[in-house]
């Protein structure tokens, strides 16, 4: 769970005379910085949101409709793609329902997951997910944790090919297949890839992330704060003073710009039940990123810890 962090508020009122002119208004929160998918060009948002556990709140109205605030503060900060899967219990229920309480389906990129052995059945959990979001059409759809991806796959590029999803991709997590994943990423057309990176699990730095970038391939980043364990370590000791160089207020922003700052990560995918946490991490994609020597920096700090 990330830790509470302190955050500047944009505070006073602003009072205006008949004969002064033109209102000013208040200056606006910084937007996020983007990242353009290297398949299309577009760009996203460099921090979206994740909702494995944190959406999976089943019926119970008031939990829904607290995701739905996460959702109202992810969307007010410049968040964009939301990612979830069959895996995750009622998130994908829960996603919907926060979009049509914010009337939010047209600005969501959406990123799902088809995950079943019956390939047979594939198109029909798909349908069955972009009902439950409420969407017109899936943006990004990926097969998660390489289940049956040989048989999956062709399914992806025709419905690519006939329009109805965007893009396609593949995942992994806990730093799992990396081996099976870029054999994959290195022999199919496939737009996106996800899989754990964080400033403690960096495998992917070796292969997974330079191939990424020699094939064109987006990246997203999950479990950013291993699942909070990362933030529960760093929390026991205060933030280092030269954080500020690059704008961080908080350790979850620490971590976030470590991930965000790698040139092959397209965007990096926490998840919280909390709004404060919520806008913590979209200013994460503001502001100064460490360069190389930083991230050097910042790596070797948390490794001594």
């Amino acid at each position: 769970m990330e830790p509470h962090s302190t955050r500047r508020r944009l505070l006073g009122a602003l009072a205006v005379a008949p004969l002064l002119g033109p209102i000013v208004g208040l200056a606006q929160p910084a937007r996020p910085a983007t990242r353009a998918i290297p398949s299309s060009g577009d760009a996203i948002p460099l921090v979206g949101l994740g909702t494995w556990i944190t959406f999976n709140v089943g019926n119970d109205r008031a939990a829904r409709d607290a995701s739905a605030d996460v959702m109202r503060a992810f969307f007010a900060a410049g968040g964009r793609l939301i990612d979830s899967s069959p895996m995750y219990g009622s998130s994908q229920e829960v996603i919907g329902h926060g979009l049509a309480k914010l009337g939010r389906q047209a600005d969501v990129f959406c990123a799902d997951k088809v995950w079943i052995s019956d390939v047979g059945q594939g198109r029909a959990q798909m349908e069955t997910s972009r009902r439950r979001w409420g969407v017109a059409r899936i943006d990004l759809m990926q097969v998660h944790n390489l289940l049956a991806w040989e048989a999956h796959l062709p399914t992806l590029f025709a419905m690519k090919a006939g329009g109805e999803l965007r893009y396609v991709g593949i995942t992994t997590s806990h730093g799992r297949r990396h081996g099976e994943l870029e054999r994959i990423m290195a022999s199919q057309p496939i737009d996106f890839v996800q899989f754990t990176y964080n400033l403690v699990d960096r495998e992917a730095e070796a292969r997974l992330l330079p191939l990424a970038q020699e094939r064109g391939i987006a990246v997203l980043a999950n479990r950013p704060f291993q699942q909070g364990a990362l933030l529960d370590r760093l929390a026991r000791r205060p933030l280092p003073a030269w954080a500020a160089e690059i704008d961080c207020t908080s350790w979850a922003q620490f971590a976030l710009k470590f991930v965000i700052s790698h040139p092959a990560v397209t965007c990096a995918i926490p998840a919280t039940t909390r709004v404060d946490h919520v806008r913590e991490n979209l200013a994460a994609a503001t502001g100064r990123m460490p360069d190389a020597t930083m991230r050097a920096r910042m790596a070797a700090f948390v490794a001594g810890r």
